[in-house]
Formats: C-alpha cells, structure tokens, sequence
C-alpha cells in the first residue's frame, strides 16, 4: 500500500487545476474526458510541471510543498514514468532502449535480468524497435521504467496504442508489478474497465477539478463491471 496525499493548485494560462484528495492503495486512477487534468496530476507528480502551490506527498515523502520549500528535481523523486507516446529511441534496438541509463554494478546487471524475464523480452532483445508491436512498445517501457527502481510508476494511458489481445496481457503485466514487486501505481485512462481492473481508488475529473473520488465501483459506470 502506498499513501497519496495530493493538494495541487496549477494556474498555466487558461487552465486551472484544483486537486486534494488522499488515499492509501496500490494502484490510484485518474479518469475523466481529455483536457480534464489527468496529464497534469501525472507531470506534477513527476516534477514536469510545478504547482503554484500545495503539498505532494507520497508514502509520507514530501516530493513537492510551497509551504516547505521543497521541490525535488524528477531524478530524485523515485518514479518510473511510462507517457504516453513511449518515447523509445528508433536508433536503438530494443536491448539498446531498455538498458539505456540503467546504473552500471552486478546488482544492475540481476535486475535486468530478472526484468527481462519478468516481461517475457528475450525474444525481441535483439529487434529494431520500428518492428515492435504496441504491445512489445509498452513492455519495453515498462521495463526501462522499471529498471531505475522506482518507488511509484506512472502510466499515462499505457493502452492508448495496444489492441484489444495485447491489451489484456499487459493488464495482466500491470497486476503482477503491483501485487508481486509491490510498486504502488498510478493510471490513466480513458477506458471505465481497465480502471475497475487495476485501480483501488479513482479521481473523476472535470475541467481541472476533482468531482468524484472512491472505490471503483462507487464512482465509474456500472459497465465497467
């Protein structure tokens, strides 16, 4: 279980964000309509974006807080984050992406391994990354992202481009990085049923503001079930 305790106040140009909810959970959902303030919440998060004032805190760790003077670069702030576009190097092959800055020493070289195993890439460490499938693409992050030994990874709408077979074993993938490596989440997405599967603690967004919070299946539609 992991502790989020979020009180973000973002002003950039027209849009505004307002958020303060706190939950403890493995995995956190941010849903609502595009432009409603998910990919904010994620880059605020992450130390991409810097609210104009409130408290981010994560297992008690203060990431963020005007009040305090703290504001950790995103290197020092423990995430693993997966954007949307994925963001994989086309000049590299796939065993190219994955090691990409991952800390040199033997207990590096055990975690890829056990990475690699973990994610069932053995079969296209040596491809091109143009070749892969959306599918393949969202591991291969997944493990890039997981090689830095995150405390919280987050995923921004990792199903965006991984069809409906793919979709379910990466799913599948998702639950095991929260129940057996025990890595708190947080998720976007578009999609009521991918959050009632992976998610134990939803924020429905609007605009920027946070109209909604609860269980799964308190706040997202009935058919998500």
């Amino acid at each position: 279980m992991a502790i989020f305790d979020l009180d973000v106040f973002l002003q950039q140009g027209s849009f505004t964000l307002s958020v303060t909810d706190r939950s403890d959970c493995r995995a956190l959902a941010l849903f609502g309509p595009s432009g409603s303030g998910k990919t904010s919440i994620v880059e605020v998060i992450a130390g991409l974006r810097t609210p104009s004032r409130g408290t981010i805190c994560v297992d008690k760790r203060v990431l963020f807080s005007d009040k305090s003077g703290i504001n950790l670069p995103p290197r020092f702030r423990g995430v693993g984050y997966v954007p949307q576009d994925v963001l994989l190097f086309p000049h590299l092959d796939t065993r190219e992406n994955i090691i990409y800055g991952c800390p040199k020493g033997t207990v590096a070289i055990e975690r890829l391994a056990e990475t690699i195993e973990f994610l069932n890439l053995n079969a296209i460490l040596d491809r091109q990354v143009s070749s892969l499938s959306g599918g393949e693409r969202q591991r291969v992050a997944l493990a890039r992202a997981l090689l830095s030994d995150p405390d919280v990874l987050l995923l921004d709408e990792p199903m965006a481009a991984v069809d409906l077979p793919h979709r379910r074993r990466i799913l599948q993938v998702l639950l095991r990085i929260r129940d057996e490596l025990e890595i708190p989440l947080v998720y976007v997405a578009h999609a009521p049923d991918e959050i009632a599967t992976i998610a134990e603690h939803v924020l429905i967004l609007e605009q920027g503001t946070l109209t909604t919070a609860g269980l799964p299946s308190e706040v997202l539609p009935k058919q998500a079930y």
